[in-house]
């Protein structure tokens, strides 16, 4: 995954000034107290969503590889939680190693436009497997992942030969792009299974289309 493209001032602004995701506020306020759901918002981005979920009372925490996106989720919740409980919650770190959770700790995991930025199969098991792990019984994830019919800006994807699953194309890097029935296999194989029906969201851009599998699944 390309550090300079996530830490670009740019891009932190773009993803910082993104309203919360609808699912997530949806899903969320199902919660009747907050202050005993522990939340994961992996890949925290900005922290649009890490600050609406602290500003309610959950139990929020954030990771993200990008120094930069870091300290925009920090800024976007120190008002409420204030500046040494949001350095807590708010670490950078990688999908692929939550050692920091414990086995069936969480509530809710928040992966939105994340898995997608693995560069191998092995990156993508790995972080699958962390999630599962880290879930309680019953515990849910909420995905968004890019699908193989997305045309990014810079041109058309190209899959890697001999990797089924990954493609090259996107100025973040090599990613790992599944229709919405792969990605559901690939969660089933860990115990995850959908709470509702995955659904494929197309949305045109300005010189392509984002094809985007929405997913949510619950631990059995």
């Amino acid at each position: 995954m390309s550090v300079a493209f996530w830490d670009d001032p740019a891009t932190v602004q773009r993803f910082a000034e993104r309203e919360p995701d609808l699912r997530m506020v949806e899903h969320a306020l199902r919660f009747a107290t907050p202050s005993a759901t522990r939340v994961l918002d992996l890949g925290c981005a900005g922290g649009r969503n890490t600050a609406w979920l602290a500003a309610r009372g959950f139990d929020v925490h954030a990771r993200d590889t990008s120094a930069a996106m870091i300290e925009a989720t920090r800024a976007a919740v120190a008002p409420a939680l204030g500046d040494a409980e949001t350095r807590r919650r708010v670490v950078r770190g990688s999908m692929v190693d939550l050692e920091d959770f414990a086995t069936g700790s969480l509530d809710l995991v928040l992966a939105l436009g994340l898995y997608q930025n693995a560069e191998t199969a092995a990156e993508w098991d790995a972080a699958l497997d962390e999630t599962a792990r880290v879930l309680s019984r019953g515990g849910t994830v909420l995905v968004a992942n890019f699908t193989p019919d997305t045309t990014p800006s810079e041109g058309r994807l190209t899959s890697v030969p001999g990797d089924p699953g990954r493609y090259s194309g996107f100025p973040s890097g090599r990613s790992t792009l599944y229709q919405g029935p792969e990605l559901d296999v690939c969660f089933a194989k860990r115990g995850l299974v959908p709470w509702t029906p995955t659904r494929v969201v197309e949305r045109p851009t300005e010189t392509g289309r984002r094809v985007t599998a929405n997913a949510h699944y619950v631990k059995r």
